[in-house]
């Protein structure tokens, strides 16, 4: 759908009190998002069908979103229907890896990221998804098979690296994960900061969301131990340390293969293959940091 259309679509949706005029809001690489303000009050509209290919499904979305509102995480549910979903507008600050690894916020989004976990279970209604790394690995790698990937010479390379991560993970415990912790999806109102955009949402593994928190944000070794404490509150073992490590390039590898499948199946208007180029070069540093030390 292209820009126009879906800002058509929005100026249709029935919840208006007048004519609105949606303005785009940047940022979006799986939705087409805007700005909508209507009878003086401002709200984010997010348009987007079901996306098969990277698992993501909007009764899923809606369901996490409603709930993490509930928690008080996440801005409030205004409107939803087939294809879009309106939330409150939050007026603060769209962090970048610099604000996330900021020493004044970081506590603040680890205990945040710990009241999606446990929080969240209390709240969500209805069908929930499971989200497994690895499956969505190897339904990433059957994708790019399938629509016949420039990337397919890498591929058994980093499914083979996929494998060994899996194994070294082990048993895990299952939480409610929002499971794409991206700087983008924090904001910072001044006195809280919200998460938001729960498209992947859905049950897992802590290590996923502390891993991608890591990986996507920068975060250094010494802020990753203080993280693990503070989510664990206990000393960080070595094996804890390892099974960490080995999630957290998971996590890399995961939005690699997502933006490898984005390249051949995304119309956003968004540089994917860059996005690859820059993920699957985060991705081979930590990997070799891994092997290497474990």
């Amino acid at each position: 759908m292209s820009i126009q259309s879906a800002k058509q679509k929005v100026q249709r949706l029935p919840l208006w009190r007048g004519p609105v005029d949606p303005q785009p809001l940047g940022g979006g690489i799986t939705n087409i998002n805007f700005v909508v303000e209507d009878a003086g009050k401002k709200f984010v509209v997010r348009v987007g069908n079901d996306i098969p290919v990277h698992q993501v499904m909007r009764f899923n979305e809606l369901a996490a979103s409603q709930g993490a509102a509930a928690c008080g995480i996440s801005p409030n549910v205004v409107y939803h229907g087939e294809g879009t979903l309106i939330l409150d507008f939050v007026d603060g600050i769209t962090l970048d890896e610099a604000g996330v690894r900021d020493a004044s916020r970081l506590p603040q989004i680890i205990e945040l990221i710990k009241r999606c976990h446990t929080e969240m279970p209390k709240h969500v209604r209805g069908p929930i998804l499971m989200f497994w790394v690895f499956h969505v690995l190897r339904d990433y790698a059957g994708t790019l098979r399938d629509g016949n990937s420039k990337h397919l010479e890498a591929l058994k390379t980093l499914m083979k690296a996929a494998d060994q991560l899996e194994h070294a993970i082990g048993p895990i415990d299952i939480v409610f994960g929002h499971n794409d912790l991206l700087p983008a999806n924090f904001i910072d109102v001044g006195d809280k900061i919200w998460l938001i955009d729960w498209d992947y949402a859905g049950w897992n593994s802590p290590l996923f969301d502390l891993g991608g928190l890591a990986s996507n944000n920068g975060l250094s070794e010494t802020q990753e131990d203080a993280m693990l404490e503070a989510y664990y509150d206990a000393t960080v073992t070595d094996d804890l340390r390892r099974r960490y490590a080995a999630m957290s390039c998971a996590s890399l590898l995961r939005e690699t293969l997502w933006s490898m499948v984005s390249e051949i199946h995304s119309s956003i208007d968004f540089d994917y293959s860059q996005y690859t180029v820059e993920n699957r070069g985060r991705f081979e540093r930590a990997y070799v940091k891994f092997t290497e030390r474990f």
